[in-house]
């Protein structure tokens, strides 16, 4: 995101034009302009601008030839004189890759680096200010003089040294690898993106899109896998507000950002159709009165028996030769 502070209306000459800014989250006061090519929108950093890279990493297309990337947080401001670029830093790193006759030069509020070429090569260097006052210095192609402003002492950092310096001090230099890091962005685009802009459906491409969302009819007693979406996200933010007496812009709340995921729940899989099968035979169950209608007769049967039984001991006892 680039907030954009009131710029002069005409357009700025070549001889105070640094460069086109471009990065995630920066912010530009000062004097510059806005350009328009093949339907991208440029910043042009001029002599006198204040940038502040609050996170991430910031590009610069140098006029004269070359780039420099800043890695965040950083603050620093641009001026330019001529063929000379001066560049104040008061926190962050900076890599610089310099092509041409440009003269750079990196001042912080102790130290000032001068890049220094060897047979007329690219410049390549990187120079980070942190916020304990801790300076690093890391010629990649050449090698960098650094001068205190206070004492006038002044040391060459040889090509591919990588050293430090505490609160502006030369006495304080070490070697120190690994602590400046600030990797170039490339500014060419990779191959196979292309930038394209929106604009209304036509009645064909309404025809189109109504064919492809048509299903077709799916087979008899055939499992159909539910058609795969992505979850939508939606970020709503709230309106910013520019106010053109104010010195400072004032960013708006995190707390009202609401972040919206639209997702659609089905289920793994989805029959459509009749499933056939073979036939289940019941089988036959004996009717249960069978066993209750024995269990009667041999009750019936045991009764009769037991009536005989007596019948037969009464005559018995009757016809005996003792009565």
């Amino acid at each position: 995101m680039v907030y954009l502070w009131p710029a002069h209306a005409d357009n700025p000459p070549l001889a105070d034009a640094v460069g086109a800014i471009e990065g995630e989250a920066i912010s530009v006061q000062g004097p510059m302009s806005v350009d328009t090519a093949n339907g991208q929108v440029k910043t042009i950093l001029r002599s006198g601008s204040e940038v502040q890279v609050k996170s991430g990493q910031a590009h610069i297309d140098l006029v004269e030839g070359g780039n420099i990337t800043i890695c965040g947080p950083s603050h620093f401001s641009v001026l330019k004189s001529g063929g000379a670029l001066t560049i104040a830093l008061d926190r962050g790193t900076i890599h610089a890759r310099i092509e041409g006759s440009l003269s750079l030069t990196i001042y912080t509020a102790q130290i000032q680096a001068h890049p220094i070429s060897i047979g007329n090569a690219p410049e390549d260097f990187l120079v980070g200010l942190d916020a304990a006052g801790t300076m690093c210095v890391r010629p990649g192609n050449g090698a960098v003089r650094i001068e205190q402003q206070l004492t006038g002492q002044s040391l060459l950092i040889p090509q591919n040294g990588d050293v430090s310096l505490a609160n502006g001090q030369l006495e304080t230099l070490r070697t120190s690898p690994g602590q400046c890091n600030c990797e170039l962005q490339l500014s060419a685009k990779p191959a196979g993106i292309s930038t394209q802009i929106s604009g209304l459906a036509t009645a064909e491409d309404q025809k189109l899109k109504a064919a492809e969302a048509k299903p077709a009819d799916p087979p008899q007693a055939q499992a159909v896998a539910p058609h795969k979406e992505e979850p939508i996200y939606q970020v709503f933010m709230p309106p910013l507000r520019y106010d053109a007496n104010a010195k400072v812009q004032q960013d708006y709340d995190p707390n009202l950002i609401v972040l919206v995921r639209r997702a659609r729940v089905r289920p793994t899989l989805i029959f459509q159709g009749k499933v056939e099968g073979d036939p289940v035979v019941a089988q036959a169950t004996p009717p249960a009165p069978v066993l209750t209608m024995q269990k009667a007769d041999a009750a019936k049967k045991s009764a009769d028996d037991s009536a005989w039984n007596r019948v037969r001991t009464f005559f018995h006892k009757l016809w005996s030769p003792s009565s």
